[in-house]
């Protein structure tokens, strides 16, 4: 692989001289990060994630496409340095008490969002924002796949979400930039890289910072971090943060064997993973306090839309439903966390809502169609569904869009399909035949045979 001459000249001056040579000559690690709500999953040969206890290093990359258990949300492909936000964000919730309030204000495609959710104390919600559209639908359908009821999926800019003044108890600023640290992965990150996109994104930072640091409370925090190398995108930010808003510089307890590197030329507490050094791919990551001590003060919620009459039945169909505002917008049948229903009248007011706790049905008529993300969910009670489980040839020929052949005793209408126990989706079964309710926009386009 060819570097850029201004980026190793630039990778030189900031003192990392060797980082060009791993970066073309080292070859991608491969992990991914397990669903520690759902059933587990068995890979070969694997190695821990030192800073996640969730993540594996794989020993080959697979098919993942091809994997049922991928599409069951049971685990999720992730790079190994982008695991250490659980890491940060665990840390920060032990100095909190009690549920917590997290903008992931860059979160396409999802990765750092769920790997943030699984290091939350019990009862917080997540509010996931993606300005792109294109990449927002796929935050969204990664986020559903995971399963956590306590999430808002949202579209919109950093502008907008900076009007909900102190709502969050932290922010979680992966800004977009250079992309220096997936230069080994992505031929593109190689292409466009130059010193004008450099600096044109140190300025958008800026910016983006600025506006999130308005929906940041007293004494909340801000994780921010990037997946390049150079200084004008890393430390500078930082400091200029510091500078600017008084902020406090943070420590995160790590572990010297995992060979996280300092900031370069900084009394800022910063950490980068540098490839040939770290075992992954690149980023810097900064924790930032604001100063002061103080919490959201919610307001009473405008009604988005006028909600209809939510079927007695559905409430059966999760566990603890008093503990969820259940309701039928047209004719759409959610479920979402009661204890925060002031905040998301409040998100909605701002930018776009794509998603918000559970969908749990739709109404067709007479007929109460369950969800794929009801499947999905955490929330779906045990037992409430006939289910049947299928193995892997069928379970594929069902995510390809086929109808499986469920066993000659399956009760009629709809039935839950499950593969190695755990739950895989919704066909309505007809006796003589079956009728699939998978996404059709998630289907597997591939080859499956």
């Amino acid at each position: 692989m060819q570097l850029p001459a201004g980026f190793v000249s630039l990778m030189e001056g900031i003192g990392l001289p060797g980082l060009p040579v791993a970066l073309a000559s080292g070859e991608p690690e491969v992990s991914v990060r397990l669903n520690p709500c759902k059933k587990t999953c068995d890979f070969h040969g694997t190695e821990p994630v030192p800073w996640c206890a969730e993540g594996l290093y794989l020993p080959s990359r697979p098919s993942f496409t091809l994997d049922p258990r991928f599409h069951q949300g049971r685990y999720y492909v992730q790079e190994a340095a982008s695991m250490f936000h659980s890491w940060v964000v665990r840390h920060l919730a032990s100095l909190s008490d009690g549920p917590l309030r997290v903008l992931d204000a860059c979160a396409a495609p999802g990765g750092k969002t769920t790997a943030v959710i699984d290091a939350l104390p019990e009862g917080s919600v997540v509010v996931a924002n993606e300005y792109v559209p294109a990449r927002a639908v796929v935050l969204r359908e990664n986020i559903i796949k995971w399963g956590f009821p306590g999430v808002i999926v949202t579209r919109g800019d950093t502008a907008s979400l900076g009007k909900l003044r102190g709502a969050f108890d932290i922010v979680i600023a992966d800004v977009p930039c250079s992309g220096e640290g997936m230069m080994r992965k992505d031929p593109e990150a190689v292409a466009q890289w130059s010193e004008g996109l450099v600096r044109e994104c140190a300025t958008v930072q800026r910016e983006i910072v600025r506006n999130l640091w308005r929906a940041l409370r007293s004494g909340g925090y801000m994780v921010y971090s990037t997946c390049t190398f150079n200084r004008y995108e890393d430390e500078e930010v930082v400091e200029g943060i510091i500078e600017e808003f008084g902020a406090e510089s943070v420590k995160i307890p790590v572990d010297t064997s995992w060979g996280i590197s300092d900031g370069l030329s900084t009394s800022c507490h910063c950490y980068r993973f540098l490839p040939g050094v770290t075992r992954g791919e690149g980023l810097f990551v900064s924790v930032l306090r604001k100063d002061g001590d103080g919490r959201f003060k919610d307001k009473v919620p405008k009604e988005r839309k006028k909600p209809g009459a939510v079927p007695a039945v559905v409430k059966g169909w999760i566990d603890n439903p008093e503990k969820y505002n259940i309701t039928a917008v047209d004719g759409r049948l959610t479920a979402f966390p009661a204890s925060y229903t002031a905040l998301l009248g409040a998100v909605a007011g701002v930018v776009d809502v794509i998603h918000e706790g559970v969908t749990l049905a739709t109404l067709k008529g007479r007929d109460i169609v369950p969800s794929h993300a009801l499947a999905m969910s955490r929330v779906l009670r045990d037992g409430v569904f006939p289910s049947a489980d299928i193995d892997c040839g069928e379970a594929l020929r069902y995510l390809h869009g086929e109808s499986p052949v469920l066993p000659p005793d399956t009760p009629k209408g709809y039935v839950l399909l499950t593969f190695e126990g755990a739950p895989l989706g919704w066909v309505k079964n007809l006796g003589n035949r079956t009728n699939s309710l998978y996404p059709q926009h998630w289907r597997i386009r591939r080859n499956i045979d």
